[in-house]
């Protein structure tokens, strides 16, 4: 046994979150995989199955819907379900109760975000302000948040601005409405300076619209400290709520009251069953919900949550960064000089909950990782993306990991 892999054993046997692991099904590597057991550093694009919660969906299946019927409205609290959701994940983010409703996706739940916030901020401006012509965008983000700001920037009648995280400071001017930014970088886990951002964007009485996929449930994020406006999540990365499971939107109380949401709903009616022909927004989170809730993956996400259950962020964020800098250790060890190239950065005040390797036979290289139990990504044109889940991956994990990459190149 290598020094590396004795090292990453005691590592391991010292984790206080290594119990975590036993609440998920992990299995073995598929049955054409070379090794034995698998190592799932996927958890960025999907997490793990809860152990528990194809039981908890099959009683929803079977008794509240099978059995309750339309009483599962009610009496199984369906109804309250995207609140009460949403009240589970805002420890996870830093925000109190009542500020995140769970519904729709993050590409819907973008599009309300940013035009309410190009609302507020005329609403603003009605008041004194100057006027805000521009929207600023991470130019560097998940391609469908660039597609929904230029779409957001025509419906308002804005200028769509798109500028790199570090542009940002220096792009600002009280023509800015919004700021729509990626809290990590989805292909190199560059973590971006939420605190730093949203401080400058304030400072021209623009808002800010952050969007958590690549860090919540890796990283405290801290919305409510750092004074964030608005936010959105996906919840099947790190948040293991399952494909498509539905994403969050989060609303700073203040802004509640003056929240005009693009996709008004009868589900964010103040009198939903009234059947009205004028709307009349509900008060709080909940004018952020849209259509009929989306029953069975909501109720699959709420079961996954409660592995969360007395886990401390803080102790997940420090797992994350000695299980990245292990791997990015041992895949020096392991791999030739010059072989591959780490882009996720070295420091770790701006390293999310991945690691980015750039080679230039990416695609071929993980397939074969794969063909042989280590399930990570490869991301166009040239990067092997591992994602590390502090809940279920271990020091062991990350140091096979990195031999089985080195033996592929080699």
């Amino acid at each position: 046994m290598s020094e590396l892999a004795l090292e990453a054993e005691k590592l391991d046997a010292a984790d206080e979150l290594a119990p975590l692991r036993d609440r998920f099904v992990l299995g073995t590597a598929s049955d054409h995989a070379a090794d034995s057991a698998g190592v799932y550093l996927d958890g960025n694009s999907l997490g793990a199955l809860p152990a528990h919660v194809p039981d908890r969906v099959a009683d929803v299946v079977r008794r509240q819907w099978g059995e309750l019927r339309i009483r599962s409205w009610d009496e199984s609290g369906w109804w309250t379900a995207p609140e009460r959701i949403g009240d589970r994940i805002a420890p996870l983010v830093g925000a109190a109760p009542g500020q995140i409703v769970v519904g729709d996706s993050t590409s819907v739940n973008v599009f309300k975000a940013l035009v309410a916030a190009v609302r507020m901020a005329d609403a603003a401006g009605e008041a004194g302000g100057e006027g805000r012509s521009e929207i600023l965008v991470d130019a560097t983000t998940f391609p469908t948040d660039g597609y929904i700001a230029e779409s957001a920037a025509r419906l308002t009648g804005r200028t769509l601005r798109p500028v790199t995280p570090a542009e940002v400071p220096g792009a600002l001017s009280t023509r800015t409405a919004a700021v729509l930014l990626n809290h990590v970088d989805y292909r190199t886990g560059r973590l971006h300076d939420l605190p730093g951002l949203t401080a400058a964007i304030h400072a021209v009485g623009a808002l800010a619209v952050w969007d958590l996929c690549h860090s919540a449930g890796a990283l405290p994020v801290g919305l409510d400290e750092h004074g964030v406006d608005l936010a959105v999540g996906c919840t099947y990365k790190y948040l293991n709520g399952g494909p498509g499971s539905p994403a969050y939107l989060y609303v700073r109380r203040e802004h509640q009251p003056r929240f005009d949401s693009p996709l008004p709903g009868w589900n964010s009616h103040a009198e939903p069953f009234g059947m009205s022909p004028s709307y009349a927004p509900a008060p709080g989170a909940l004018r952020g919900r849209v259509g009929t809730p989306d029953i069975l993956s909501m109720l699959a996400l709420e079961a996954a949550l409660e592995v969360w259950d007395g886990v401390p962020v803080p102790a997940v964020r420090a797992k994350s960064l000695a299980l990245t800098d292990f791997f990015l250790r041992c895949v020096r060890a392991y791999t030739e000089p010059g072989r591959v190239e780490s882009v996720t950065p070295e420091r770790h005040e701006e390293r999310g909950s991945q690691v980015a390797l750039r080679c230039a036979d990416a695609g071929e290289v993980m397939k074969r990782l794969i063909d042989r139990g280590v399930v990570g990504d490869f991301r166009h044109p040239d990067v092997l993306r591992f994602g590390f889940t502090p809940l279920y991956v271990g020091f062991a994990d990350a140091e096979r990991a990195a031999r089985i990459l080195g033996e592929e190149l080699a």
